[in-house]
C-alpha cells in the first residue's frame, strides 16, 4: 500500500509545484512589461495550461521534472537584464514559499492527527490510506519543491539557471554559448545517469559506491538538507 500511496500522493504534489512555479513566471514577466503570457491565458493557477505530460509523470515519481515553459517576449521588458533576472527566479521564489507553508501542515497532520490516533487509523484501512495520501502530499510538496529549486537553477539550457546567466551575461559570452548549445545534452545526460544508478541500487550490491556517483541524487540532499533546512529548523522547533 505504501508505494501506492506515494504514487497518487506525487502525481498530486506535482500540480502544486509546477502550477504556482509556472503562474510566477508569468506574473513576473507581465509585472517587469511583458504580456505574452497573460495573452496566451498562461497568468493563471489552472494546472492543466501549465503541466507537461513527460515532465509531469517524471516528477511525480523522481522529484525532477517539468512543466511548459511560459512564454516569455524579453524584448517587450522596460529593463531587459531586471526583467530576465526577476522572471526567472520568480518560480522558484514561489516554489519555497509554498514548500514553507506545506512543511509545517505536513508536521500538524503527521505528529498530532496521525500519529496520536495510529490504533484509530489502523481500524479503518480506507480512511488510514487517505491520510496517509494527505501528509504524504504535504510532505511531497516541500521534498520535491526543494529538489525542483536546485534543479532548476542549475545553468543549463533551457532552466532557469540558464535565464539567470543570460541577466547577467552578453550573448557573445562563450560561457554562456556554451550552457546554450550543450545545456540540454548536460542535463540528459544527468538524467539519464541519475537513472542508472537508481537500477544499479534496486539489483546490484554496491549501494554505497553507486551513492557517491549519483550527481542529481546529491542535488536532491542538498535541497532536502541544506536548502531546505531554514525550513525544517524553524517548524521542527515551533511543531
Amino acid at each position: 500500500m505504501s508505494e501506492l500511496v506515494e504514487i497518487i500522493a506525487g502525481l498530486i504534489a506535482v500540480i502544486f509545484i509546477f502550477a504556482p512555479h509556472e503562474f510566477a513566471h508569468a506574473f513576473a514577466a507581465y509585472k517587469c512589461g511583458d504580456p505574452t503570457a497573460k495573452m496566451q491565458g498562461r497568468l493563471t493557477l489552472n494546472p492543466i495550461k501549465h503541466l507537461d505530460p513527460a515532465g509531469f509523470i517524471l516528477c511525480a515519481f523522481t522529484g525532477f521534472g517539468w512543466a511548459k515553459p511560459v512564454p516569455v517576449y524579453p524584448y517587450n521588458f522596460r529593463n531587459y537584464r531586471k526583467g530576465m533576472f526577476f522572471t526567472a527566479i520568480a518560480g522558484v521564489v514561489a516554489n519555497y514559499i509554498v514548500a514553507f507553508v506545506a512543511y509545517p501542515l505536513y508536521l500538524v497532520v503527521f505528529k498530532f492527527l496521525y500519529l496520536n490516533n495510529i490504533s484509530f487509523f489502523y481500524a479503518n484501512p480506507w480512511l488510514d490510506f487517505i491520510v496517509q495520501i494527505f501528509y504524504t502530499v504535504l510532505f511531497f510538496i516541500y521534498a520535491y519543491g526543494m529538489s525542483v529549486i536546485v534543479f532548476n537553477l542549475l545553468p543549463f539550457f533551457p532552466l532557469d539557471g540558464f535565464r539567470v546567466v543570460e541577466s547577467f551575461t552578453r550573448e557573445i559570452n562563450p560561457v554562456r554559448r556554451f550552457l546554450r548549445n550543450y545545456g540540454m545534452y548536460i542535463l540528459i545526460g544527468l538524467v539519464l545517469e541519475s537513472y542508472l544508478c537508481d537500477v544499479l541500487l534496486k539489483y546490484a550490491n554496491v549501494p554505497y559506491f553507486v551513492a557517491y556517483f549519483d550527481i542529481l541524487g546529491w542535488v536532491s540532499w542538498f535541497a532536502q538538507n541544506i536548502l531546505g533546512f531554514p525550513i525544517t529548523a524553524l517548524w521542527g522547533l515551533i511543531i
